[in-house]
């Protein structure tokens, strides 16, 4: 779970990891930018320190302020060293409880599979069913509440390195129908490698994208976006429509896919309704 300055919103997403009472817990924060988010900082990390359950946990804090894009990256690398797999949750995004033995249960059955490269709880269909079954297959990685394993995380560069050799080449192109997507995302990518933006999942993006990824994303959404608003760091816009998105269980026991190809239909869809604005900004 990572944490930083916003004790209201982690004690939310925090109530629903002591409901799950995971047996290993691994916590990472950033350190305050001024004094005054110091107080804050303090408090959120009182926050997690309730742990009524049996558990293992362990503690990456900076004293400093590592900013979105280092302490991130560096979080799951610390993550990732430490164990094969895990649920990797951000202060404000809250899971339903389902969530949790959603990514469990398929961690376990795609551990082995080099094709699939995370398990997200998002769903941004608006309601749209797109298969019957509990989940389908996306090329799109979704990140507000996510698991991985290690062997996905080692394609991952902060910095981009391979991104100079590919840029004039069409491996955006091939990527998506939606005309926006390859100059949006190179524009992207250029402005993220010369360190303009302060992020972490464009370089995920594009080592998802560049080692052919495949996101499992649940027919319902198991995860919420709680900060949206003036106090985020990206998300600002509180009437986004990618605002707290209802919760919805997931129901057990699940219902595979038969096939692992991407479900061309939500992928457009996401592509043209919610990143649209994104992409053409």
């Amino acid at each position: 779970m990572f944490l930083f300055n916003r004790p209201e919103l982690t004690a939310r997403v925090f109530a629903e990891v002591a409901r799950a009472k995971p047996s290993k817990l691994l916590l990472i924060a950033d350190g305050p930018r001024n004094e005054q988010e110091r107080v804050r900082c303090k408090q959120a990390r009182k926050v997690v320190e309730r742990i009524d359950w049996n558990c293992e946990v362990s503690h990456n804090y900076s004293d400093v302020n590592l900013g979105c894009r280092k302490c991130m990256s560096s979080g799951i690398d610390w993550v990732l060293c430490q164990v094969e797999e895990a649920i990797l949750l951000e202060d404000d995004c809250l899971p339903d409880p389902t969530f949790f033995r959603f990514c469990s249960e398929l961690l376990g059955r795609y551990g082995e599979d080099e094709r699939v490269m995370m398990i997200s709880g998002d769903n941004f269909q608006r309601g749209r069913r797109r298969t019957p079954h509990s989940y389908y297959f996306s090329r799109i990685p979704h990140i507000w509440g996510w698991a991985t394993w290690r062997r996905a995380w080692r394609h991952y560069d902060a910095s981009l390195r391979q991104w100079p050799d590919l840029r004039d080449t069409d491996f955006l192109d091939r990527l998506f129908e939606n005309p926006q997507f390859a100059p949006a995302y190179r524009r992207i990518f250029d402005e993220t490698t010369a360190g303009h933006i302060d992020t972490w999942d464009h370089q995920w993006a594009f080592a998802f994208w560049l080692n052919n990824g495949l996101c499992v994303l649940p027919e319902v959404n198991l995860v919420t976006n709680l900060g949206f608003g003036p106090e985020a760091t990206h998300t600002r816009n509180a009437a986004s429509p990618d605002s707290a998105i209802p919760l919805k269980p997931m129901r057990f026991p699940l219902d595979h896919p038969p096939t692992m190809l991407p479900c061309v239909e939500a992928d457009q869809f996401t592509l043209d309704s919610i990143f649209g604005k994104r992409l053409a900004a």
